[in-house]
This record gives C-alpha cells, structure tokens and sequence, in this order.
C-alpha cells in the first residue's frame, strides 16, 4: 500500500522539513506542493492524494479554510500544522486526523503517519468489500492456557509494554501481543485519545485535567489512576474532549 501525499505550506522551509520526513519512507509518494491555500484548493479539486500535510495559518485562505471550502467526500485524510494551539477543536470538528504543532515532534509526525497508514487500511478494505470492522471493539488476550475477550468500552487506559499493549480494565491488567503504536490506529477517536508515547486513554475515563509547570499535564482518571500527558499531546485530547463534551 502507498500514500500520495500534498504538502501545502506557505513557507519553504516548512515544506522541506515535510517532504524530508516523507523522503524516508518507501510507501509515500508526495505527488505536489503549494504555498498557498487558493493553489491547494485548486489542486485538491483537480487531484486526489490520499494525506494532506497543510499549515493552519497562511496568507489568504488558511488551511481551515481550505477544508471547508471542500465537501467532505473531496477531504483527504488531513494532518494540520500550526504553531498555535488554539485550533485543536476546530480540527476535530472538520475531522483532520491529526493535529501536529510547530517545530513538528519526529515521533508525533511517525504516530501521524502511521494512523494515515491505519485508516486507509481500514478504507480500501472497505470499498473492496472486506468485512473487517471500522474500530476494534474486542481483544484476544491469554490468561495461561486460555483465551479471554477484552472489549473495548471495558478499558479505561493503555500503556506500552515492550512488543505488547497492557490493556488495563479497572484493578487488573491484560497483555495484548500488539505494539501501542499499531493498536492506536484500530482504536476508534472519538473514544480513545493518545497521550503520551507509550500512553493512551479511554476519554469517558478522564476526570481532571491538571497543568504543570513544563506544559505536560497531570490526567486523574475516574478510579483515581493518575497518568501524565505528553505537551505534545495535550492540545489533540483536549480537543478530543471537548469534542465529546466531556471537558
């Protein structure tokens, strides 16, 4: 499978940095480049790529602006870039992916990818007729000899164990042969969130939200669990939240 990627951009050096991430990746092919939102519209309306890596602010249309402007079957797959964290929730409302901020994080940027590479999956799956489902909503999880089913609206967080995922479900903790990393993209993101790189979390399960003094926050959980947030992660679960009405 291979991803033809837009990269829009007012500015030069941005998009190099882009294109240099992508250049590293055999499966991606970046099939144009703009500087400005009226050229990426007019490109978007002509071409298809299957991701789009566009700046939130530029002169003229912004990269919101270029989204709304196209109706949600014309939208590819998106990941924002911005230097400002105040459009996190206007990003999950028009559904982007993926929320990156401004000097792009290398492990955020592969997480991005990899959940484009995930949901595409899921999509090309789905228009050949696959019967795979759109999220996992179960787990195969041994317990010595035996097999038990873990679902999802049980797991109230996740956290990276080497090449498995520890799903916890409230006092215990059941080991997933999977990489956080590949389980992310499976999980559905209206009800899980990213938080941290060896983190995630159900977001039904959040209680408080707490700042702290280098911009990771403190996250209590409703039995009381504490997790940390990544700074950059913080600002795509907020949003998430939010969206949800949970914050």
């Amino acid at each position: 499978m291979s991803l033809r990627v837009l990269i829009v951009d007012d500015e030069p050096l941005a998009r190099a940095g882009v294109r240099a991430r992508l250049d590293a990746h055999t499966d991606i092919s970046v099939i144009g480049e703009c500087g400005d939102g009226a050229s990426a519209l007019e490109f978007l309306r002509s071409q298809s790529p299957d991701l789009l890596f566009i700046d939130v602010e530029m002169p003229g249309l912004s990269g919101l602006e270029v989204l709304e402007a196209l109706t949600p079957e014309q939208r590819p797959l998106t990941v924002l870039l911005t230097a400002y964290e105040q459009f996190a929730l206007r990003a999950f409302e028009l559904r982007a992916l993926d929320y990156l901020l401004k000097p792009v994080d290398d492990e955020r940027f592969a997480d991005a990818l990899d959940r484009a590479r995930d949901t595409l999956a899921l999509h090309r799956g789905e228009a050949a007729g696959a019967q795979t489902p759109r999220h996992a909503t179960r787990f195969e999880v041994r317990l010595g000899h035996r097999v038990q089913l873990v679902h999802a609206d049980e797991i109230d967080w996740i956290e990276a164990q080497g090449d498995y995922a520890g799903l916890h479900v409230g006092a215990h903790m059941h080991l997933l042969r999977e990489p956080l990393q590949r389980l992310g993209g499976r999980l559905d993101p209206t009800r899980f969130a990213r938080i941290h790189r060896s983190t995630i979390v159900r977001l039904d399960r959040v209680a408080e939200i707490e700042p702290l003094s280098n911009r990771d926050h403190l996250l209590r959980l409703r039995d009381g669990t504490l997790l940390r947030a990544s700074r950059t992660y913080v600002d795509g679960l907020r949003a998430a939240l939010l969206g949800n009405g949970l914050l």
